[in-house]
């Protein structure tokens, strides 16, 4: 019997303290193996945990089945999605530890299947506001009552990986509008939208991006995660808690004038 939940987190280690009672949950996709995902309870609310990168962190971020993750939860009944990322600031008034919360985003990736409509009927969802309205207010406003500061409009630009990028093309990234680059914001955000399903997600930014200083490391990546994970799993709480019951946005209609 498989269990329905309307509220799902993507992220990584560090969020399992979210949850009581996590137990496994396996999914058959029309894409293939989804990531790890468990359902668990967080105030009172059954919420689905899927872990991007796999519970061991092996799944490199261009390699994650993105279709497989978002298919899954989807056949799990999920409704909204919180996503977490770990980012590089191109901003340079962004500083490392801070809070982020991105109001559009930038696609600079290369390979991923980034659709579920590679067949007729032919569709075009609007995408232009990557990211549910809703869930981002409260995300911001959770941040504001806990933390008291959040960088609330940021654009966020999405690359390949598994390398970081090259000074130059963090400066292309900065003179373009870019705020913070991560790897593995898209194709999550379209892939929730084609599947009607609300998404938005809470950064925190792991380190300056490539030019700001001489040399970057996953280690730094690392370290800084592991500081930001009692802040960002705070904040994802209270915004389950402060979730209304019925959706007040148009996610879960962005299929109904999309089809030719």
């Amino acid at each position: 019997m498989r269990d329905k939940v309307e509220i799902a987190v993507i992220g990584g280690t560090g969020l399992e303290g979210l949850f009581n009672e996590l137990r496994t949950v396996e999914i058959e996709t029309s894409y293939g193996q989804h990531s790890d995902l468990m359902v668990g309870e967080v105030n009172g609310k059954n919420v689905a945990f899927l872990l991007r990168h796999g519970r061991n962190h092996s799944i490199p971020p261009h390699k994650v089945n993105f279709r497989a993750n978002i298919d899954a939860l989807r056949r799990l009944g999920v409704r909204r999605i919180i996503a977490t990322n770990a980012v590089g600031a191109i901003n340079l008034t962004f500083k490392p530890g801070d809070l982020v919360v991105p109001h559009n985003l930038i696609d600079f990736t290369k390979q991923r299947p980034s659709t579920f409509f590679d067949e007729a009927p032919v569709t075009h969802v609007d995408f232009t506001q990557p990211y549910c309205p809703e869930i981002r207010s409260l995300l911001v406003k959770a941040a504001y009552r806990l933390y008291g500061a959040v960088r609330e409009r940021a654009i966020y630009i999405c690359t390949e990986g598994p390398r970081f990028e090259t000074a130059a093309e963090i400066s292309m990234f900065r003179i373009i509008g870019g705020d913070v680059v991560g790897m593995t914001g898209f194709p999550e955000a379209v892939l929730a939208r084609e599947a009607e399903i609300c998404y938005a997600s809470i950064c925190f930014v792991s380190n300056m991006a490539a030019g700001v200083k001489e040399r970057l490391t996953a280690r730094e990546v690392k370290e800084t995660s592991e500081e930001a994970m009692p802040k960002i799993r705070r904040i994802i709480m209270e915004t389950v808690k402060d979730m209304p019951r019925e959706r007040r946005c148009s996610c879960g209609s962005s299929l109904k004038e999309a089809r030719v």
